[in-house]
């Protein structure tokens, strides 16, 4: 068992003094900032391939892109090869990689200014000088907020590489190829390593490499590889968070049609405080989406809409209140405005008309007509009584059963020459008759604009209910259209996802 345990460790021992030796004899005269080449005009091949691991936040504010990816850089490096018999059968070795020439390859579009990668691992180089490098990095990188349909929006967030310091005459980058020979044109994703994004779903993740034809391949911005990610938002939070509240919080305004008309100033306080819980969901919005004038997001034009539906409301509101205060010292009401709104919006509507015809279009005895109800027949009677004379009144029974055929005049001016006193009370009876004539005619006017300003209201009220759904409904339907395309690239039928 010793012999054993003494055989393993002089194993060990060789091996770390034969990679030792291999690792002194392939560095010995190795310039690392020359690149692995022959001759000048060749180019070194560089694939590359990007791993994610997880899409940590897309802040909309700042449209800043921050995810957690792993870099797989591979290229070939003639001076570092050897022949694994020579070197106790080592195939593989791992040096550090600030010892190696390195393509430097970094994220063009960053926002931190950390163009490099989070840590330098250690490269690996096989027998035949194939090298083979892989960071972890985390991104922060520019990502362009389409705003347009909030929340119910898809952003596409590139991550562009390109090598910092050589052009395309000396680095050709090109995409990885995976074991199966493939090119892999997309983002590879570890479903093992891979942690999902509660906000964003990834749709498309292609990757490709891109020549600029206004540069020169003597430019470095002349090749670019870009890794696209295509994601949308699950709009969950939002719904459930700014835009049911909002809707709910809106629709109140409408219940206002339910006060009296005359109760103008409640109205208004309804209006007004939905106006300012509209208005502080706004401020909410406004500190989620970037500051930009392009576009209006979907759930702005949301609140915009509802905020000039109430105003709306609040202004009609002041209309319907203007017309149940009316008076017939003030204002005259024509029969045309009576016919409308107490016999045409009333059959419009499937409602019974607050007046009779015959009670719009005539007069009766000097006394205009009023609306046909228990109050009104109440009122009748008792203007009868007030304006038939006193005497008459005494004796009306008496002439029924007697026959006799005088008329009111000349008991009237019988009655004068009699007695004087009698006179003047018929005088006084007569004044307060027509007094309260005419102030019940007064009431029954202003209660027909109180009827109007009712009807005002009604219209407006199913105006109001047809408004809001059909602008709730249309707007956010909008939104649920907005879907992201079947294929990542306008006029492409390829997906570039794995196969």
């Amino acid at each position: 068992m010793l012999y054993i345990t003494y055989l393993i460790e002089e194993f060990i021992s060789v091996e770390c003094n034969e990679e030792a030796g291999l690792i002194s004899d392939l560095f010995t005269n190795y310039n690392k900032n020359i690149r692995p080449v022959q001759h000048p005009e060749d180019k070194v091949e560089v694939m590359i391939k990007m791993t994610l691991t997880n899409l940590i936040s897309l802040n909309e504010k700042e449209e800043t892109l921050t995810t957690n990816v792993w870099i797989e850089i591979q290229w070939s490096d003639y001076r570092l090869a050897w022949n694994s018999s020579d070197y106790y059968g080592i195939e593989i070795i791992r040096v550090p990689c600030k010892t190696v020439w390195l393509p430097d390859i970094v994220l063009e579009n960053n926002i931190d200014g950390k163009f490099d990668v989070a840590y330098y691992a250690n490269v690996l180089i096989s027998s035949n000088g194939w090298m083979y490098w892989l960071p972890p990095a985390i991104y922060r990188s520019t990502c362009a907020i389409e705003i347009t349909y909030f929340p119910f929006d898809y952003q596409n967030c590139t991550l562009v590489f390109r090598s910092q310091t050589y052009s395309a005459n000396e680095v050709n980058l090109i995409l990885a190829v995976g074991e199966t020979g493939e090119t892999i044109e997309w983002v590879d994703i570890d479903p093992e390593a891979f942690t999902e994004n509660g906000e964003w779903a990834i749709v498309h993740r292609p990757a490709r490499k891109l020549i600029n034809a206004r540069y020169s391949p003597d430019d470095l911005e002349y090749q670019e590889v870009f890794f696209n990610l295509i994601i949308q938002r699950k709009p969950l939070f939002y719904i459930i968070n700014i835009i049911l509240p909002c809707s709910l919080i809106s629709s109140l305004v409408v219940l206002a049609y339910f006060l009296p008309a005359q109760a103008g100033g409640q109205k208004l306080t309804v209006s007004i405080s939905v106006l300012l819980a509209q208005t502080v969901f706004l401020f909410l919005i406004a500190q989620k989406i970037p500051e930009t004038s392009l576009s209006v997001p979907l759930i702005g034009k949301y609140l915009i809409f509802v905020m000039c539906v109430t105003t709306l409301i609040a202004t009609n509101q002041i209309v319907v209140l203007n017309f149940s205060l009316r008076s017939p010292s003030t204002h005259t009401m024509s029969q045309t405005l009576k016919h409308v709104f107490l016999e045409l919006v009333p059959n419009i509507l499937r409602m019974r008309p607050l007046v009779g015809d015959s009670e719009v279009k005539a007069e009766v005895n000097g006394v205009r007509g009023r609306r046909r109800s228990s109050f009104g027949l109440m009122q009748r009677a008792e203007e009868y009584v007030l304006k038939q004379p006193r005497s008459e009144m005494m004796f009306d029974k008496q002439r029924e059963r007697h026959g006799l055929t005088r008329s009111i005049a000349n008991l009237y001016k019988s009655l004068a020459q009699a007695a004087p006193e009698i006179k003047q009370c018929v005088d006084a009876c007569n004044f307060i008759a027509e007094s309260t004539r005419q102030q019940n005619d007064i009431g029954s006017e202003m209660e027909s604009w109180v009827l109007i300003g009712k009807m005002i209201d009604k219209v407006c009220f199913w105006a109001a209910i047809l408004l809001f759904t059909v602008g709730t409904v249309g707007i956010f339907l909008s939104g649920h259209f907005n879907q992201v395309p079947e294929f990542p690239f306008p006029g492409q039928s390829k997906r570039y996802t794995p196969s």
